[in-house]
């Protein structure tokens, strides 16, 4: 038996502005399914005889096209599902996930993705998310927008926006990387069609230019050691530094989550909180030197970044993310005094030309 595809003024039921809802019609089988389109119209602004909104409706024309490119959608079904010689039913055709797209605005989403990357731990990976949706708002003023709305001229703009703003290109790759990552979650939540993504024309790999990085060499390692420090914090950002050169550039976070059950036959073994991937060196001499300094009694962790005071998730991120931007902030200073070419930091440690031997 045919199928048909109508689109309805549903008089049976009238909103709470007077307007009636506009339904589309699925008939087969002898058998009728409804379901809203999510619009409504004023009774006198709809032709009942031919089913179409009157010249004098309101928005007639952007009605109009939504109606027929709905009636499209389901005529190309019904013909694929003919096609394929696969049979279906009224109902089935109406729950199909290519034509019940989910609302959900952009805001919505970015919320959703935050709060459960901080349900997970994952405060760091949020803070990203947290950033782009404020640069977002600051771009277009409102995310109550669909997925739909972000097209590739929008990006285009957001893309010339950014470079207004001063970022670098690959300020801006991160950004649009981690838009991208939103927008495929979208796709996957069904909130979005696979024919409005944009980023099968818009190439994110193209915001990245490569930087000349310089690593660590033997000579700025001495220059750093016996570098004289005053002051607790500013002796234990050097500390941390040559720990984390003689450990095979460890983590600042990881770093951080050591503990003496970390020490298994002068090694170091622990897990990668970025990765959870197992790590294994020997610890070296002088390593254990840096971690002896800092023993205390009624210290948890090797190291005075974190104490039994820093239950929740959120209190770890904060003094994570406090100290190192004080170590940070001394490591810089002291590679200004040496007159080091670059900017010392905690990541420098992680790039090293040379081994580095006492």
């Amino acid at each position: 038996m045919s199928c048909t595809v109508n689109i309805l003024c549903y008089k049976s039921k009238t909103l709470s502005n007077g307007e009636h809802p506009l339904m589309i019609c699925i008939s087969k089988d002898g058998k009728r399914k409804y379901q809203s389109l999510g619009i409504s119209v004023l009774p006198q602004h709809w032709d009942f005889e031919k089913n179409r909104p009157k010249r004098n409706s309101p928005n007639k024309e952007l009605i109009q096209k939504f109606i027929n490119d709905k009636v499209s959608e389901y005529s190309a079904q019904i013909l694929e599902m003919k096609v394929i010689g696969k049979d279906f039913t009224a109902s089935k055709l109406l729950k199909s996930s290519k034509n019940n797209i989910i609302r959900c605005t952009v805001h919505e989403l970015f919320d959703k993705q935050i709060k459960q990357l901080e349900k997970d731990g994952r405060l760091k990976y949020a803070s990203t998310f947290k950033e782009l949706k404020a640069s977002m708002i600051d771009y277009c003023k409102d995310l109550d927008i669909y997925f739909s709305d972000i097209d590739v001229q929008w990006l285009k703009g957001y893309e010339a926006w950014l470079k207004l703003k001063g970022l670098s290109l690959n300020s801006i790759g991160v950004r649009f990387r981690t838009l991208r990552v939103l927008y495929n979650k979208a796709l996957d939540e069904n909130m979005v069609r696979q024919d409005d993504y944009p980023f099968k024309v818009y190439k994110v790999s193209k915001l990245h230019e490569e930087t000349a990085k310089r690593s660590i060499t033997k000579n700025d390692i001495e220059q750093i050691i016996t570098y004289k420090c005053e002051g607790k914090y500013k002796r234990l950002s050097v500390d941390l530094f040559y720990f984390s050169y003689l450990c095979a550039g460890i983590n600042f976070k990881d770093i951080a989550y050591l503990t003496k059950n970390n020490i298994i036959d002068n090694r170091l073994v622990y897990y990668r909180k970025k990765t959870k991937k197992l790590i294994k060196i020997p610890i070296h001499n002088e390593a254990m030197n840096i971690i002896k300094k800092y023993e205390h009694p009624n210290q948890i962790y090797l190291f005075p970044i974190l104490s039994s005071f820093h239950q929740t998730e959120i209190q770890k991120a904060n003094r994570l993310s406090k100290i190192l931007r004080t170590i940070n902030k001394y490591l810089k200073e002291i590679g200004k005094e040496l007159e080091l070419p670059i900017d010392l930091t905690t990541y420098r440690a992680r790039h090293r030309v040379v081994s580095f031997a006492l």
